[in-house]
């Protein structure tokens, strides 16, 4: 870990926060999503380039190996933060309810304010399932199956249950509306996807007439965590332990413990439940963390991860801590962990020498 910074920071970059982290290890770059823009960045801090034009919102990142590109969760929607989105950009239009996956050619990325739509830098897979839970009604008559506010958190790994296999899966996590008031929201809802065939639907985006061009699910599965606030922030595999972490905003209900952090236990095989009157596959959360007995549910008291979160697959990981300059423009300084499993809070911070 000599060679790797303690800390990393991404300097002033707007309005907008940042929603997730994604590294290069081998070339030694840093990708920033904050929201309506993508920033690279080398290790050292210097920005190298940005991706600008975005009018949706986008989350969660992560580096695929197998293709040196970028993906990100990107959502285009009606919502108040769809809303918020376009307000703080200062477009007063309507835009159509969409869900992808944002891929970037990140070599192609060597200049300031490249355009999203126009450089060549992005393309985008579109979810159909995404769209039909948000745009579905439960069947206890509620607005968005399961809760569905779109997605957010996503990451390369194994199969649940092929514990640390060689097979990569994309991991597409849903965002999920705080609504203490339904029962159907109490589960983390993660989508998988094999991408070795995406080729044949990677489609420039245009954000006024958005393309419908995307795959069949591999596999929905289901993780009982009690209700979040907007579900998976920041959803990251860890090749060192097998695991999958899921960092969140804090749920509100009470008959739940709320942890800002779950763990998925990826040695477990999924089993199939019924919930919603349909059969689901489930996996389980891992046991280890604090314990909430009345709920049985897991999880950790790490309160980072929810705007960045990245393993090293070494036992160490790289977590965002966001924040503001006097003058309000949003940030982040990306801070190095060592992973010890231990307690309540796994995470120690490594200090610099």
């Amino acid at each position: 870990m000599k060679n790797l910074p303690k800390t990393i920071y991404s300097g002033p970059q707007g309005n907008n926060h940042v929603q997730g982290i994604a590294i290069d290890t081998k070339r030694e770059y840093i990708y920033y999503s904050f929201t309506t823009k993508l920033i690279k960045s080398d290790m050292a801090g210097n920005i190298v380039g940005s991706v600008n034009g975005l009018i949706g919102h986008m989350g969660c990142l992560d580096f695929n190996d197998a293709d040196g590109k970028v993906y990100g969760s990107l959502e285009f929607k009606q919502d108040s933060i769809g809303k918020g989105i376009l307000k703080s950009l200062g477009i007063n239009k309507e835009i159509k309810d969409a869900f992808y996956i944002a891929v970037f050619d990140v070599d192609k990325i060597d200049r300031m304010d490249m355009d999203a739509e126009k450089d060549g830098v992005m393309k985008t897979v579109y979810l159909k399932d995404v769209v039909e839970d948000y745009l579905g009604t439960s069947p206890e008559g509620k607005k968005h199956v399961h809760g569905c506010s779109g997605i957010d958190g996503i990451a390369f790994g194994p199969d649940f249950g092929d514990f640390k296999g060689e097979k990569q899966y994309l991991k597409v996590a849903y965002g999920i509306y705080s609504d203490v008031e339904r029962n159907d929201n109490d589960h983390q809802v993660i989508l998988s996807y094999d991408v070795s065939d995406w080729d044949k639907y990677l489609t420039p985006l245009s954000q006024g007439n958005p393309h419908e061009n995307g795959p069949e699910k591999h596999r929905k599965y289901f993780v009982y965590t009690g209700n979040t606030v907007y579900g998976v922030q920041n959803l990251e595999y860890d090749g060192y332990t097998g695991n999958f972490l899921m960092a969140v905003y804090k749920g509100q209900k009470e008959k739940f413990p709320n942890y800002p952090m779950y763990a998925i236990d990826g040695s477990a095989q999924p089993e199939e439940k019924m919930i919603d009157g349909k059969t689901v596959f489930t996996v389980p959360l891992l046991k280890q963390g604090a314990y909430h007995e009345a709920s049985g549910i897991y999880g950790f008291t790490f309160e980072w991860g929810s705007t960045g979160l990245f393993s090293l697959d070494n036992g160490f990981f790289y977590v965002s801590h966001h924040g503001k300059t006097p003058e309000g423009e949003q940030t982040s300084t990306v801070r190095m962990y060592r992973y010890t499993g231990a307690g309540e809070n796994p995470f120690e911070i490594v200090e610099e020498n």
